[in-house]
């Protein structure tokens, strides 16, 4: 064995190396099994969960959006050639060497906890939509949070299934969600940033279809909600800065740098990804969805700000995806841009989609807090939070968790 020095993301590692004879075995073994695994899956699985990609009059509204490039037939960020960039910096015939250790198989970070989180599984209680001063949530891991401003109950990107993929056995969650769907408070409103499977998800949807709820979605989402049994008078579908008031709150749909796709590359980026404000008169929450750092978040603070409660997207990251997603230090500037005033870190603690530490984003966050006199909140897993009456700041992803 030599002793070497591994590059992870936006820091070093050490460890011990694995000769790349054996490296290339590996990689072959491990191809070949996810080959035998994809075809029995082929065979199981549920193929309504592609949901569906916008035809008919919803293919025209999507069309007439200026965020839909007609010679392409897909919508596009902002940033022009982002997506074509991030393939080819993440094609495995760019760097060989280097894309062959930066996988899952070889890398040494703990990208998994060894054990079951903490968390506050208790009922929730009946006052938690009373906030007509206040704003509350309990974050359920990764991007799924219950929030309450206005006397309302709001769910984002909403996931309770056992895995954040079309099939069971991939992008398996860390431990059963912490709160039980049949459990929830009553929802007035569903709010999804994008069509991905670990922010849209089936099954929940379905569950909630037939209830007095509101879906509220970016352009071109509709379509999977639809296939799905959702009422199209349910459902309320926004452009970028598009902006809906039901009742006291406003929904303010806002810019991301993402993309979509449930069904591969042949069907990528034919519904829009957003960010989320969301308003009352006198309360304001932000939500990113998932988005790489951009100008998009000064814009939004500079329309919107200053804003009450930000949930940032500030997980999941790798070098090469920083494009569409942040990596924490972008988060916290981030933040900054959007002129907020208490930070959740959200989409970890509940997934590995990246090769980081699961306990990274927190931890690198805490630290940036601490030294910056930010106010970052960092509650466990279903944890009720009262913007009037904040929790300590804890750094409860220590002791026995990381070994």
């Amino acid at each position: 064995m030599v002793f070497t020095v591994l590059r992870s993301n936006d820091h070093i590692i050490t460890g011990h190396s694995i000769p790349m004879k054996h490296q290339y075995r590996k990689i072959v073994l491990v191809t070949v099994s996810l080959i035998a695994l994809l075809g029995l899956s082929i065979l199981t699985i549920d193929f309504d969960q592609f949901g569906a990609i916008p035809s008919g009059q919803d293919l025209t509204r999507v069309r007439k959006s200026e965020n839909y490039d007609l010679q392409q037939d897909m919508f596009v960020n902002q940033e022009k050639g982002l997506m074509a960039r991030m393939r080819e910096e993440g094609s495995f015939w760019s760097n060989p060497q280097k894309n062959l250790k930066n996988n899952f198989f070889l890398t040494s970070n703990q990208t998994r906890p060894d054990q079951p989180l903490p968390e506050d599984n208790s009922a929730v209680p009946p006052n938690f939509n009373a906030t007509l001063d206040t704003i509350k949530f309990a974050w359920l891991g990764h991007s799924t949070i219950l929030l309450s401003m206005q006397g309302k109950t709001i769910l984002i990107d909403p996931v309770f299934q056992s895995s954040a993929a079309p099939v069971s056995w991939m992008i398996k969650r860390f431990q059963p969600t912490v709160l039980d769907i049949n459990a929830l408070p009553e929802i007035d409103y569903i709010l999804i940033s994008h069509d991905h499977y670990d922010h849209l998800e089936m099954a929940t949807i379905q569950y909630f279809r037939d209830a007095d709820i509101k879906f509220i979605v970016p352009l071109g989402v509709s379509s999977h909600l639809k296939k799905w049994g959702v009422l199209p008078d349910k459902i309320v579908e926004l452009d970028w800065w598009q902006t809906t008031r039901i009742g006291e709150l406003e929904f303010i749909c806002t810019p991301a740098k993402h993309y979509s796709g449930r069904k591969g590359m042949t069907e990528i980026q034919k519904s829009l990804w957003a960010s989320w404000v969301v308003k009352s008169d006198d309360k304001s929450v932000y939500f990113s969805g998932d988005s790489g750092y951009g100008d998009h978040y000064k814009k939004i603070g500079d329309r919107h700000g200053p804003i009450d409660l930000v949930f940032m997207d500030s997980g999941q990251y790798n070098m090469r995806w920083q494009g569409v997603h942040n990596m924490p230090k972008q988060a916290v500037k981030a933040f900054r841009d959007i002129k907020g005033k208490h930070l959740v870190p959200v989409h970890w603690g509940m997934f590995s989609l990246a090769m980081h530490d699961w306990f990274e984003p927190p931890a690198e966050i805490y630290k940036m807090a601490i030294a910056e006199n930010l106010s970052v909140i960092l509650p466990v897993l279903g944890q009720r939070v009262d913007l009037k009456n904040l929790p300590l700041l804890e750094k409860w992803w220590e002791s026995d968790l990381q070994k």
